[in-house]
């Protein structure tokens, strides 16, 4: 679609009422391999199908191209080498990978104005119950991307804007927010052959939209991947802290079970708890290996990591150093693992926030439904980058 001088004018009428930018939190401290806690008690190996689908991505891209915000990770070519190298890695094999890593990366600890400690949570691919064809049972419908939904980049209009962007729809030659999840639900899209899907769950299909992409189950054992594919623009409100600040749950008890169990007990406020949630995620399905991430590639279980990425480059591996939730097996045990950042999320925000990928179905659903640690990461780069966001030791 192309934008009409009225939409123009009000792009840049929005933008220069922004904010001057605060200064970049993201500082990086070199350290040695040995100072990595639990370096030595992780199998590598398992961390590198999740960097080979990465470089596979960067191999596509041309050899100057930044990785990364304002080239933090270098350039394509500074990771081309490398890649190359994982590839000749024997499968399963943690000594060898261990030695790769060792030899081809310089760790750096990440802070957020020096300060390491940040949180971490997880995330998982539900599995819906759904239909092709609405029926009694299957009433609530997952659309695709409408035609009318304009996203904007706004670091196309001026350098100090780039990594913002806004949604929306353009009515009268003026770009107007988009519907609201609330507006979509009651029916907003309605007859306009987006319905990709239909779902049994109101609540179900809400987590869907937070995990941005799960397996769609039918009557029949078929199944449907469905992923991201466009957001409506809207800001996302996490409802666990409104239930928190509404003493609804207890500090502490904001798990994904316990707010499904609260709006399932309470069906008279559940979607006008919901609705307070103005993010909406459109879908298309997904072909092949999935669910996809934000770097284009099939995220890993166990071993994918969600970032801001605009603090954060992609397809970096990162050391993990945190706990195992609490009302799990590993509970409050160290969660220390080479992983990979593959994508990102709204509520992913800070230089010092990770968002662990744990797979799909129930036993996912109940390490990263619980997930909420603090801890520490470190960011592996490739030897060759000159690395600029570096801390005073």
């Amino acid at each position: 679609m192309k934008a009409s001088a009225g939409l123009f004018l009000l792009l840049l009428a929005a933008c220069a009422e922004k904010p001057e930018k605060p200064t970049p939190l993201l500082t990086l401290a070199p350290v040695t391999f040995a100072k990595l806690p639990g370096w030595d008690g992780d199998d590598q190996s398992q961390a590198l199908p999740a960097l080979l689908r990465s470089c596979g991505r960067l191999e596509k891209q041309p050899a100057d191209k930044p990785v990364g915000p304002d080239g933090l990770a270098g350039k394509v070519s500074d990771w081309l080498p490398l890649c190359q190298a994982a590839k000749s890695l024997p499968a399963g094999d943690g000594g060898a990978a261990r030695r790769f890593f060792e030899g081809e990366f310089q760790p750096f600890l990440v802070a957020d104005r020096k300060e390491p400690d940040g949180l971490f949570t997880g995330y998982y691919e539900p599995e819906l119950e759904g239909a092709r064809a609405p029926d009694a049972a299957h009433p609530v419908p997952l659309y695709r991307r409408p035609e009318d939904l304009v996203t904007v980049d706004l670091g196309d209009f001026r350098a100090d804007w780039k990594g913002e962007s806004i949604a929306g729809r353009v009515v009268e030659n003026k770009l107007k927010p988009y519907f609201t999840y609330q507006e979509i639900d009651e029916g907003a899209l309605k007859g306009r052959n987006l319905e990709l899907v239909w779902v049994a769950d109101p609540i179900e299909a809400f987590f869907l939209h937070i995990q941005g992409s799960g397996v769609i189950r039918f009557a029949d054992g078929s199944t449907m991947q469905v992923g991201y594919a466009a957001k409506n623009g809207q800001p996302y409100l996490a409802i666990g802290k409104t239930l928190l600040d509404q003493g609804e749950l207890q500090k502490g008890q904001a798990t994904t079970q316990s707010i499904k169990a609260w709006l399932r007990d309470h069906p008279d406020r559940a979607a006008s708890i919901m609705y307070m949630n103005r993010s909406y995620i459109f879908y298309r399905e997904i072909q092949g290996d999935g669910p996809i991430g934000a770097q284009g590639v099939a995220l890993t279980a166990g071993r994918s990591l969600a970032v801001d990425t605009k603090l954060m480059p992609l397809g970096a591996p990162i050391w993990l150093d945190t706990t195992w939730p609490a009302d799990t097996p590993e509970a409050n045990q160290p969660l220390q693992r080479l992983l990979v950042s593959q994508d990102t999320g709204g509520a992913i925000r800070g230089a010092v926030r990770g968002d662990i990928f744990f797979g799909a179905g129930d036993k996912a659903l109940d390490y990263a439904g619980r997930m909420k640690q603090p801890g520490r990461y470190y960011l592996l780069l490739p030897r060759a980058v000159e690395v600029k966001a570096v801390a005073e030791n």
